[in-house]
């Protein structure tokens, strides 16, 4: 899962670069426990979790339609917001059946992919922020290497090689670091203080994605 942004403003002081980081991060975590609360109902609420394991693809689609809007009104407060936490609610219900599953067969998975994740997510921000490195060109790299493994990964739906899944995990653990790493350049580089909806969105959906392929990696390493 993956979404492109184009900026249409430019961060030019400090004061504003702060505004942005602030107000991005506080989102993104609010996001993150939000997605945990709609993972916590899905729990409590098993026909919700039978209707997404049922209609897994029509309930994705339903998953992005909040999304769709939070990104037209990226700066409408307090409707983008509002458009966010839904989606990232939803995305809480929509990730629930899978959650449940892997923490009946495999406890303690899901706690040792959040903690890597956070880990990874931790460092790749951290040197984003601090290396003077130019990573405008990563963005081109990177979207195209997510369109393949798009493709890769609907290949592999119908293959159902367990090999082949590890490896597609690994390469989305490379692709959306370098995603993140790209996101949070722009952020310090090109997003403006009021873009911090899509600022967040581009974070977390990078940060989604590497939990959900490093519980892949730590889920079939145990099953191996």
């Amino acid at each position: 899962m993956g979404v492109s942004y184009a900026a249409s403003a430019v961060v030019r002081t400090g004061e504003e670069r702060l505004t942005l980081i602030r107000r991005t991060y506080s989102l993104v975590f609010a996001s993150v426990l939000v997605t945990i609360g709609g993972v916590a109902v899905g729990f409590t609420q098993p026909q919700i979790m039978d209707a997404v394991a049922a209609h897994p693809f029509i309930s994705f689609i339903i998953v992005f339609a909040p999304l769709l809007m939070a990104q037209r009104m990226d700066t409408a407060f307090p409707a983008n917001v509002g458009f966010m936490f839904l989606f990232t609610f939803i995305m809480g219900l929509w990730l629930s059946p899978l959650l449940f599953l892997v923490n009946k067969t495999q406890p303690g998975v899901i706690g040792e992919a959040a903690l890597l994740t956070g880990s990874t997510f931790g460092v790749l921000t951290a040197y984003a922020f601090v290396s003077r490195r130019d990573f405008s060109a990563w963005g081109g790299f990177f979207v195209v290497g997510l369109w393949v493994l798009i493709g890769a990964s609907l290949i592999n739906i119908f293959v159902q090689n367990v090999n082949v899944d590890l490896w597609l995990a690994a390469l989305t653990v490379f692709i959306f670091s370098g995603l993140l790493i790209f996101r949070t350049w722009q952020i310090r580089n090109v997003f403006g203080p009021d873009q911090y909806v899509v600022a967040a969105i581009s974070i977390y959906m990078a940060l989604i994605n590497l939990f959900l392929a490093i519980l892949r990696i730590v889920g079939g390493g145990r099953r191996s």
